[in-house]
This record gives C-alpha cells, sequence and structure tokens, in this order.
C-alpha cells in the first residue's frame, strides 16, 4: 500500500530529479511510486507514493501530503477529509506552521490570513517556532514570471496550485551535503573540478554504496570520486597525469581524511588502458576532458621529434641518463574518438 508524500526538490538541475530519485530508491530497497502520464520535472513540486515514512526519511525535503487545489477552498475540503493524518497531533504537539511561495513574495499579512484559514485543526499544542514537535508547511506555486515589469506584491493569490503537508525530518539532508563537497571549501581542485551538486546527483545514480567498485577514467582532482567513496564505495581512478591525482606535497591529504577517501589511483592513457575483461566495475562515473581548460589528451608527440640532447634509443634510458621524473609528453586527442 502506497502513501502520498509531497518532495520539494532543492536541487536546480531538474533533468536528474526522476533518475535520482529511482536510483536512491533502488540503494534502499523500497518502491516508488511516480504521477501517472507526463511528468513536469521543471516544477519544485512532485506527489510520489512510497510504503513507509521510513523510506520517506532517505529522501530529500519531504512532507507527508495533506492536500492540494488550485484554490484554498478546495485544500480545505481535501484537509479536512484526510483529517485522519493529522488529528493525532491535535493534543499536546508544539508546532510551528509556515506558509511560503515560489516564484513569488508573499507579504506577512497574507501569510498569517493562509495561516488563520486553518483554524479549524484546532491544534491544543504550543506555538514552537525554534524547535517544534512537528512542521506544518503549506506552498504556493505561481507561474514564473521572468523579464516582465510588475510589482512585487501583485497576482496575490494567482497561484498554480497550493500544497499541505508534514515535514518530515530527513536522515541526511541533500543541502547539507552539497555545502560538504562545495569544491571552494576543499584544500586542494583544479580549474576544472565539478561542482558539488552534480557530482552528488551522479554518484547516486552509480547506486554508490558499501560493497560496491566505481570507477573513474579521467580521475583528475578526485571531485567524482568524493561522493562516490562518501556513500560506501569502492572507488578506483585513474589518469593520464598522475601529478593531478597526488597533489603537491601533502595538500591532497586533508581531503582524503575530510571525505574518508580510500580508493586506488593509476596513471595510464585510456587509450592505451591495461583492461583485459569487462564486467568488473559496478560503474563508470567519470567527468570527461573537454573545451579549452582540459582537452582531451593522449600519449605522443605532435612532432615526431627526440629533445635535442636526447639519443637514447626507449624513454627508460632516457630517464636513467637524466637521473630526473620523467613526464610523458602529450598530444590533442579528439573527444568523439575516446566516446567511440
Amino acid at each position: 500500500m502506497f502513501f502520498k508524500y509531497l518532495i520539494v526538490f532543492a536541487q536546480a538541475h531538474h533533468e536528474f530529479r526522476i533518475p535520482e530519485l529511482q536510483s536512491v530508491a533502488k540503494i534502499h530497497g523500497f518502491d516508488i511510486s511516480l504521477p501517472e502520464g507526463e511528468i513536469e520535472t521543471d516544477r519544485p513540486f512532485m506527489i510520489v507514493g512510497l510504503q513507509s515514512e521510513n523510506h520517506a526519511r532517505q529522501l530529500a525535503a519531504i512532507y507527508e501530503f495533506y492536500a492540494q487545489g488550485s484554490t484554498y477552498e478546495e485544500v480545505h475540503v481535501q484537509n479536512r477529509a484526510n483529517q485522519a493524518l493529522w488529528s493525532r497531533y491535535k493534543l499536546n504537539t508544539s508546532f510551528k506552521f509556515f506558509v511560503t511561495a515560489f516564484n513569488h513574495k508573499l507579504p506577512q499579512t497574507q501569510q498569517r490570513q493562509v495561516v488563520e484559514s486553518f483554524s479549524y485543526t484546532d491544534f491544543m499544542g504550543k506555538i514552537d517556532m525554534k524547535n517544534p514537535d512537528i512542521v506544518l508547511g503549506c506552498f504556493e506555486e505561481y507561474v514564473e514570471k521572468k523579464g516582465m515589469i510588475r510589482d512585487r506584491h501583485d497576482d496575490h493569490g494567482q497561484f498554480r496550485q497550493v500544497y499541505l503537508g508534514r515535514w518530515i525530518e530527513e536522515l541526511g539532508s541533500a543541502r547539507v551535503l552539497i555545502k560538504t563537497f562545495d569544491v571552494k571549501k576543499r584544500n586542494y581542485f583544479g580549474n576544472t573540478s565539478m561542482e558539488s551538486e552534480v557530482s552528488l546527483l551522479m554518484a547516486n545514480q552509480t547506486l554508490a554504496s558499501p560493497g560496491k567498485l566505481i570507477y573513474d577514467p579521467f580521475l583528475g582532482t578526485e571531485t567524482m570520486a568524493y561522493p562516490a567513496a562518501y556513500f560506501g564505495a569502492q572507488v578506483l581512478g585513474s589518469d593520464i597525469d598522475g601529478r593531478q591525482m597526488q597533489g603537491k606535497g601533502s595538500d591532497r591529504a586533508p581531503d582524503l581524511i575530510l571525505y574518508n577517501y580510500t580508493g586506488h589511483l593509476l596513471t595510464f592513457d585510456i587509450t592505451h588502458n591495461p583492461w583485459r575483461c569487462g564486467g568488473l566495475f559496478d560503474a563508470i562515473v567519470t567527468d570527461p576532458p573537454y573545451g579549452v581548460r582540459a582537452s582531451a589528451k593522449r600519449l605522443g608527440r605532435k612532432k615526431d621529434s627526440v629533445p635535442k640532447g636526447w639519443r637514447c634509443i626507449s624513454n627508460i634510458e632516457a630517464i636513467l641518463a637524466h637521473d630526473s621524473p620523467y613526464i610523458p609528453p602529450t598530444k590533442p586527442y579528439e573527444l568523439s574518438n575516446l566516446a567511440v
């Protein structure tokens, strides 16, 4: 049996919303019922079906669904019909009731009027704005009007939908994780390090969890590997330039400790990779090289020439002759060739 829950999306990448919900549900072993028909993923609210509140706690900002409607009259009718859901909190339960709007700003007077319209619920507990036992949220969704000149308080009440629900405490807040993996807070990062929100979304879709082996063929500064390791997966990464992975001296160590990262690092040209079998990894996740700042490269020289003073037959002899670390040269490589 499925119960209704209201999801309030925090992340801006709406193309990832459905795949991420399905991935998180699969990781934790429960089913999720999505709305029927075509889903408008760019809208900030979605009503889904889950079999228990424990399942809901595994997801993002989520509320036990009470009512929705295109007018408050519809919301009140539906909320009264669902009295069994909220009547258990009427006695001796401290509460907080807030009203907010998406794509609109509500004045305090309007918010107060909305709260007072729910007086029939007759909650007897005290109002506690800091540490309440339950939090009730009312969300008005307005149509986006970017580029249009209008007064900030125009269109009051002309919302698409209004939703009502009880907030369910999350086991792991997505907002907290986004801040945890913020690139700006790291001790060591590169100029093309993936932003934290996208790396978390991609890690979820690999089903990263304990017992999984995840591979990143373009590891760089480990931006994609950190979230997967944080979720308990074993990470293996490779890159053509070992200096990016290792950093300078001990500048990489604080990040490894912060994210509990114990992955293994390999240095080789992916176009001449050592893998000789398939089915080794549970998932492959990466941010491939592209553009000007991080273009795709492979081992080799742009011109078939030997550096001046080098008359050695092999690179090994050259390393011994110069008595210094050998950094192999690279040449441009079309990303389209790599993706084939």
